[in-house]
């Protein structure tokens, strides 16, 4: 009988296979035309979480074999008080904000891109992709737990980018994964050849 430990490894072995099979059968996301390169952003969001069958294979490990991170809380905007009810504060420097992950297509938002949620003031960058991401332009934003995920579902948000991220970085690390269909999707775009990418299937 085999120790629990190599059950497990061979476990996860078969799930990466069996996911690796099925991206390779499943069509790619409908394109669409990427959003123009500004501050600020409307887009669609979505979330993950570590857990999902999709991503057991990868454990809590972002694209470039980081931990995924969850992003603080909403930052509560300070309560304006009466001209008559001022008293002066001392002031106190607030902490930098716990940056958390987020997936995209690396050809729209690069890996590396720090953005704010103007809804929330939580802060994100860009660590990860995902298939059905590719050619989007959707974010999806990593949350600790499947609750957390289910509460967020699907949410349009405006997004202040504080932090373009690098496309020479994005491509040095896709290139060589470019045997799956949605990196060479990404690829394409990065290299500027937006009509190959969306005529990709």
């Amino acid at each position: 009988m085999l120790p629990r430990s190599a059950i497990v490894v061979r476990f996860v072995f078969l799930a990466f296979v069996a996911l690796l099979s099925a991206c390779s059968s499943v069509p790619l996301p409908k394109y669409e035309k990427p959003l123009a390169r500004t501050e600020f952003q409307t887009v669609r969001t979505t979330a993950y979480t570590h857990t999902e069958a999709d991503h057991i294979a990868y454990g809590n490990r972002t694209a470039i074999g980081t931990t995924l991170r969850a992003a603080g809380p909403p930052v509560a905007p300070p309560r304006a008080l009466p001209v008559n009810d001022y008293r002066p504060v001392a002031f106190t420097p607030t902490a930098p904000p716990q940056v958390g992950s987020a997936a995209a297509d690396w050809s729209r938002w690069p890996l590396g891109t720090v953005f704010r949620l103007t809804s929330g003031g939580q802060v994100y960058r860009v660590d990860d992709y995902g298939f059905a991401l590719s050619g989007r332009n959707t974010i999806d934003l990593y949350m600790p737990t499947r609750a957390a995920m289910n509460a967020w579902a699907t949410r349009t948000e405006t997004i202040q980018v504080l932090q373009w991220g690098s496309e020479s970085e994005s491509l040095r690390v896709l290139v060589p994964r470019e045997k799956f269909r949605h990196v060479r999707r990404m690829v394409l775009e990065l290299q500027g050849k937006w009509r190959a990418a969306a005529k990709m299937k």
